[in-house]
């Protein structure tokens, strides 16, 4: 973009930009009215700052309402001065000169966000952005398709374009990242069909499988540390009930404290419902995979009758460990399920059990 405006000299942020950018985007009459009675920052939703041969991010910090910011084609070299920007859903940097993908840890709302056009080299530094539905990150220096994996974290993410990037020219490219990425709806402006989907796990099964489990795992572990942390925080509590200074204020501790242990023991079994859903995912990707290797015996049993014993032969061994996996894992969570209501009922009878002394009259 530097080569558009080389006769320009850059530009930082500044209030008369962003009043004159506001008064702009306003219909004509309202327009008007802003430029002669001012206008409130607090509550501007949309902010549209293209083609202005911005170099630096800043004074933004007043728009903490905004939900829409455009910062399209200009020369911005850094992502930054957004953290108060906490209600953004929709961010355009597009068509800028940024290395590095930073400064978005608060937008924990953004559900689109396009770096498309710019000079990355890798996808990082994302992790907060949980409700991420669209990515856009094509025309940037992203060289290796293992990056795409990153991206497996972003349960939300429907559409991702990453056209015109090196990794691109990779052959397998396209079944890679579907393979990778299950629930992806859109890959590079076109749909990911059921086809595409079958032919992908079919040929990345032996990689992503073990990313499941190991995804599975990290969440077994959160889940232990959160129950942990509860833990602690639950007898602090029990403390300030048995040393609260009156009886009314004891019976109302003890009454916010179950909802609390309501509310931990929801998440508990949130967390495990969600290990649980990984391996339905791999049960009806060995669906899958087992339908096209059924099809696949069918037809080399036509060309050579020995290599389709050995083949299947090898298949009934996949079946046999997958079977054999699933089943460890099932009685897993049938334990742990048993060990949470076991958690909680012992957590509520404790509770129950505290004598609340009334006031001597």
């Amino acid at each position: 973009m530097s080569q558009l405006y080389n006769s320009i000299e850059p530009n930082v942020i500044d209030d008369e930009m962003v009043q004159k950018a506001i008064e702009e985007q306003c219909p004509e009459d309202i327009g008007k009215l802003a430029k002669r009675e001012g206008i409130n920052f607090k509550d501007v939703m949309e902010l549209q700052l293209s083609f202005r041969n911005i170099l630096q991010i800043d004074n933004l910090w007043q728009f903490e309402n905004l939900t829409k910011l455009q910062l399209d084609n200009n020369i911005i070299e850094k992502i930054e001065a957004l953290e108060s920007l906490v209600h953004l859903v929709w961010l355009d940097l597009s068509f800028n000169n940024i290395e590095v993908i930073e400064g978005l840890d608060t937008l924990v709302k953004l559900q689109d966000l396009s770096l498309y056009n710019n000079r990355i080299s890798k996808i990082e530094h994302m992790d907060t952005l949980q409700e991420l539905q669209i990515f856009s990150i094509g025309k940037n220096n992203l060289t290796a398709l293992e990056d795409v994996i990153y991206l497996r974290r972003f349960k939300n993410l429907r559409t991702l374009n990453l056209t015109g990037n090196p990794l691109c020219n990779d052959e397998q490219y396209t079944l890679f990242v579907v393979a990778h990425l299950p629930d992806l709806v859109y890959l590079d402006f076109k749909l990911v069909s059921g086809t595409m989907r079958e032919a992908a796990v079919l040929k990345y099964q032996d990689l992503t499988e073990p990313l499941e489990r190991e995804e599975a795992q990290a969440l077994a572990q959160l889940e232990e540390n959160q129950a942990k942390q509860k833990e602690l925080e639950y007898h602090k509590r029990l403390d300030e009930i048995h040393n609260a200074s009156s009886y009314d204020i004891a019976e109302s501790k003890r009454a916010e404290y179950k909802e609390d242990i309501l509310q931990l023991s929801e998440a508990l079994m949130t967390l495990e419902m969600l290990i649980a859903d990984q391996l339905e995912l791999l049960v009806d990707k060995n669906t899958i995979v087992n339908t096209a290797n059924a099809s696949h015996r069918i037809r080399l049993l036509k060309i050579d009758k020995r290599e389709s014993d050995i083949l299947s032969n090898t298949y009934r061994w996949q079946a046999s460990v997958t079977e054999k996996a699933f089943q460890n894992e099932f009685n897993r969570n049938r334990d742990r399920v048993k060990e949470i209501v076991q958690y909680i009922d012992g957590l509520q009878e404790e509770l129950d059990n505290i004598e609340i002394l009334e006031p001597m009259e």
